[in-house]
């Protein structure tokens, strides 16, 4: 499905992940060092690069400075280090998605293919449908049911990250890096009052969901009501 670079010292992890991305598809070329790591993803121009932060000879984001100085392939940062400082100096560096270890394979497998749907210049690769939602990616429009939505950019963004990554929980503390690019700090208010505009859009509420589920002490996860 997509060729893959992943940069990665740890020798478990790395056969882990390769292992996993390689049993859904795709075509998986893996490093332990940063250096090696650039030069694959210089040399084989990947469709994405999976790598840790803590690498031996280079730290991650240094890393990730010099690949998207010199590319445009989407980025998967996956590390243990999981401060909100640290998330969002990541993505400001030009990562494109951030996950904390420990994480599932097809936790990895499902934001490959919401960050490969990101970065496809396929027009219809970027219209996301979930049930009767559908969101236009680049026109920045959604609909339900056929009727659209009138959205305000933080919500469309908020449902946007939310659908590219249905069925899986995001977490408040990603929501707030990812939508306001900002670190999730003591209050979650921003992010609920949000949530409670966007369910109103979709007909619907915390106390009777339809496509935004909420779970507790976690996040919240968009789903097929019919599904």
């Amino acid at each position: 499905m997509a060729s893959v670079v992943l940069i990665e010292d740890d020798v478990d992890i790395r056969r882990l992940v390769a292992n996993g991305l390689a049993a859904n598809g795709h075509d998986v070329e893996s490093s332990n060092t940063a250096l090696e790591g650039l030069e694959l993803a210089v040399n084989t121009s990947p469709d994405l690069v999976v790598m840790d932060l803590g690498l031996p000879d280079l730290d991650g984001t240094e890393l990730l400075r010099m690949i998207k100085a010199v590319s445009q392939v989407p980025v998967i940062v996956i590390t243990a280090r999981g401060a909100d400082d640290v998330v969002v100096k990541t993505l400001d560096a030009g990562a494109d998605d951030y996950l904390v270890k420990p994480f599932s394979v097809e936790q990895l497998e499902a934001r490959t293919r919401a960050v490969l749907r990101r970065g496809s210049a396929d027009g219809a690769a970027s219209t996301l449908r979930v049930g009767g939602l559908k969101i236009d990616v680049a026109a920045r429009e959604a609909s339900l049911d056929g009727e659209p939505l009138d959205l305000s950019p933080k919500e469309f963004d908020l449902l946007r990250v939310i659908t590219e990554r249905a069925g899986t929980v995001v977490s408040k503390r990603e929501l707030m890096a990812e939508v306001w690019r900002e670190p999730y700090g003591g209050s979650d208010r921003t992010i609920d009052v949000h949530l409670s505009w966007l369910r109103n859009k979709l007909g619907e509420s915390a106390s009777e969901p339809r496509y935004i589920r909420t779970v507790h002490g976690v996040g919240v996860k968009l789903v097929d009501p019919k599904g």
